[in-house]
């Protein structure tokens, strides 16, 4: 499974962050009132429906996603998503705002695995934001493009006296997308590890001894074999 991974796509800093500072648009507060502390703000760019008071990017809905009033404020955001050869769902700027907290959560799905990707854009930030997946900090430094498995907890502290703006792109996996992900030169693995579950879960299917316990079995002692192979290969 993929952490996260810093990806090769470039975009027009210095003017995305002049078109933030002149455009009129109007913020909404993230809905997830529970993950958070302070001010965290949503500008949809893009939207189930094309809604622009809609802060929600519905991941599992069925309603065709379309641009919003807000992004011919964007062009910077525009030409970016024309270079990303995939499909391309929700647009988001993400403003955590001085102070604020985003507290460890889960979204659930939305992972490269599972077959949509969320990429994150850092577009006013400084070294007093802290990103950790699970409990490995990441620095998203501005300018740059990063991957980050959001199925895994996550959360983040905007320690600094600055907003800390995103802009947040969900897609759909394609083969440009798998390749580009999975060549970065930065890239980090969650690997499986062996443990007292998995050895019990065997155990008990063994002590049913049917046809199908015992093939679950077998299946997981490869698994075994094959995780304790790789964990040593790793070391």
């Amino acid at each position: 499974m993929i952490r996260y991974a810093k990806l090769p796509v470039g975009f027009d800093l210095k003017k995305m962050q002049a078109e933030l500072l002149t455009a009129g648009m109007e913020w909404r507060p993230h809905i997830n009132t529970y993950h958070y502390t302070g001010s965290w703000a949503v500008l949809p760019l893009r939207s189930p429906g094309g809604d622009h008071k809609n802060p929600v990017p519905d991941l599992i809905g069925e309603s065709e996603y379309r641009d919003t009033i807000y992004i011919k404020q964007f062009p910077s955001v525009k030409n970016l998503v024309l270079t990303i050869k995939c499909p391309v769902m929700s647009v988001r700027f993400l403003n955590l705002q001085a102070g604020a907290v985003i507290k460890q959560h889960t979204d659930a799905g939305l992972a490269f695995e599972k077959g949509e990707a969320r990429l994150h854009f850092p577009v006013i930030t400084n070294p007093d934001v802290e990103f950790y997946c699970e409990d490995d900090r990441i620095f998203l430094n501005e300018g740059e493009c990063w991957y980050l498995n959001a199925n895994l907890p996550h959360r983040v502290s905007n320690n600094s006296n600055s907003d800390r703006i995103h802009l947040v792109i969900d897609c759909r996996v394609n083969d440009w997308l798998a390749q580009l992900i999975t060549s970065s030169e930065n890239i980090a693995f969650k690997k499986e590890v062996v443990d007292d579950n998995l050895l019990n879960m065997i155990k008990h299917l063994r002590w049913q001894n049917t046809v199908q316990s015992n093939t679950m079995a077998d299946e997981l002692e490869e698994k075994v074999k094959r995780l304790t192979a790789e964990n040593a290969g790793a070391q």
